[in-house]
């Protein structure tokens, strides 16, 4: 294993790390003690205190252990925008020891009744506008209680403010007339302290879904400790302080803001300014009152951010780092945040299924459209992805990982289970899936998904290569790069872009096919290009390459 990437670690820190033995609750229960009366969550005008939050988690704590009757080991859904009720309920619930199960608020009946379903939850907590997509689990017996609630509920300030929330979150509640249902005030008011039932770190916490792009969803079984170790990683990683004040947009039930926005600045003892969902105006009026320090973001949302004229007439001074994953950043943006704005964007690189936070670029020597170096304890192979041997250095193959933040496995699924995982010199390994290279210094870098790969007359062409040299072209805003079938040379390949609005009126397909053939091999450059106003993306701003694959293959098929 090449270990050069360790002489680029953060001074004073390296192998081994001691990750503290301990739970989220126990974290939280901490921060609470030391930082009573400090801001914890904030929400437009609203502000709930450390201790204040405290007191929420244990008495709906109590409510759900001593009127539910939910005990270490059961699953509870949790179905909402982001909130501070979110960050209540979870903590709550696993201050007993039993499991959330986050899904995305966008997800449908039938996608609600598979996650329910295959977790085998029986209670849920939602967002009283997310409630008629739930319904169908109540009726057909899925969900014996569910607990909704406004997300005005226990919020004083929140609609006498100038920041202008909007009146889906501060209009009057429209609560469901249903049996099943017990609202969110009545159950703090009736929730009485939790009775101890002692749990270590070792037991199951949360159970996050991925996003199914090979099949049905797969739950994704991560302990406290796993959390926590990616945490406590992130935290040293980025010289992060309980003075830390972060901006909480990414989506709460995806990992990169349950453990970016969520978990990591209350591990910290930090302030979590919090918008339900993305406003750019917004996001720089919070950024600017609360001095915000610190934003986990998809670089396609910080694209957007500073693309936004407005943005100029905001004080974003507070504003020292960025960090993000799931999309190369492109290279003028990140001179632009760094030259005009001393903002380090700093790239980093984590999934569903480790908890977020593996790798990271170091902070004082980052290399752009980079993944990074592995993080403390993580190691990192390449690997022939048939064979299973590792490879040399600038060698392309899989990634394959291991590390204390890596979850125990996908929850009732063997078949899934011995597919992911690979043993190699006796140590335990998570098959990514994503094609990569390592180069020199210990620095990954991504080429693609292992099975996103358009092959031009028996050429292989990676997707993500050519979109990242399509990012060169000063109007391209994003860019997805699919394959589509081709009689003469199987595949050929087509580019989807959402350009730069004042290219518009003087770009065509044409000219950007011919920029695109003097900036890489004729067979890697795209043969058809498209102007998009967007691009469909996930919750956490990944671009869903698989949706526009086919689309574009079904229109090359007619």
């Amino acid at each position: 294993m090449n270990n050069n990437h360790l002489r680029f670690y953060p001074r004073g820190l390296g192998h081994p790390m001691t990750v503290p033995s301990l739970t989220l609750a126990d974290s939280l229960a901490q921060m609470a003690s030391r930082f009573p009366d400090k801001p914890a969550l904030v929400f437009y005008d609203a502000v709930l205190s450390y201790a204040q939050v405290q007191d929420r988690v244990e008495r709906l704590a109590g409510y759900l252990r001593q009127r539910w009757g939910v005990v270490r080991g059961d699953r509870v859904l949790l179905l909402s925008q982001n909130c501070p009720q979110f960050v209540i309920a979870f903590y709550a619930v696993t201050a007993i020891g039993a499991a959330v199960v986050p899904v995305n608020a966008m997800s449908t009946t039938d996608e609600l009744r598979h996650y329910v379903d295959d977790s085998g939850a029986r209670v849920a907590i939602c967002a009283e506008e997310l409630y008629p997509a739930l319904r169908g689990c109540v009726d057909n017996g899925s969900l014996a209680r569910t607990l909704v609630f406004h997300y005005s509920d226990g919020l004083d300030g929140l609609d006498h403010g100038d920041l202008s929330p909007p009146t889906w979150v501060t209009g009057p509640p429209r609560p469901p007339r249903d049996p099943a249902v017990t609202f969110w005030n009545d159950a703090l008011a009736e929730g009485g302290r939790l009775a101890a039932q002692p749990f270590g770190p070792d037991q199951l916490c949360v159970l996050p879904y991925t996003s199914g792009t090979t099949g049905k969803p797969k739950g994704c079984r991560h302990s406290h400790r796993t959390l926590i170790t990616a945490l406590y990683a992130s935290s040293l990683w980025r010289a992060f302080n309980p003075e830390a004040v972060f901006l909480s947009v990414a989506p709460m039930f995806h990992m990169l803001g349950l453990q970016n926005s969520m978990n990591l600045p209350l591990f910290l003892g930090g302030t979590l300014v919090i918008l339900p969902r993305w406003d750019r105006h917004t996001a720089a009026r919070l950024i600017e009152r609360w001095r915000v320090t610190v934003w986990g973001a998809p670089p396609s949302m910080v694209m957007g951010f500073f693309g936004d004229p407005d943005v100029e007439n905001h004080d974003l001074s507070s504003l020292s780092l960025i960090f993000g994953g799931g999309a190369a950043m492109p290279e003028a943006v990140s001179r632009k945040l760094n030259d005009e704005h001393g903002i380090v964007f700093n790239e980093s690189y984590g999934l569903t299924e480790t908890a977020a936070f593996l790798h990271a670029n170091p902070v004082h020597r980052n290399k752009r459209q980079c993944l990074g170096v592995p993080t403390f304890d993580v190691h990192s192979l390449i690997i022939d992805p048939d064979s299973g041997e590792p490879l040399a250095d600038n060698e392309r193959g899989e990634l394959v990982t291991s590390g204390g933040q890596v979850m125990d496995g996908y929850w009732n699924n063997d078949q899934a289970n011995r597919e992911a995982f690979i043993e190699i010199d006796g140590r335990r390994y998570f098959r990514t899936g994503d094609l990569a290279y390592r180069d020199e210094d210990g620095y990954f870098f991504l080429t693609d998904r292992l099975k996103r790969m358009i092959s031009v007359s028996g050429y292989k062409v990676w997707p993500a290569e050519v979109e990242n040299l399509m990012y060169r072209h000063p109007a391209v805003r994003e860019a997805c790069v699919v394959g589509v079938p081709d009689r003469e040379k199987g595949e050929r390949v087509e580019a989807v872009l959402v350009i730069d609005p004042a290219y518009r009126e003087r770009l065509d397909e044409a000219a950007m096919i011919e920029w695109a053939r003097s900036e890489m091999a004729v067979y890697k450059a795209p043969r058809a290009v498209s102007f998009v106003d967007e691009l469909p993306k996930s919750a956490a701003g990944k671009i869903l390459w698989r949706h526009v694959q086919e689309e574009y293959a079904a229109r090359a098929a007619q």
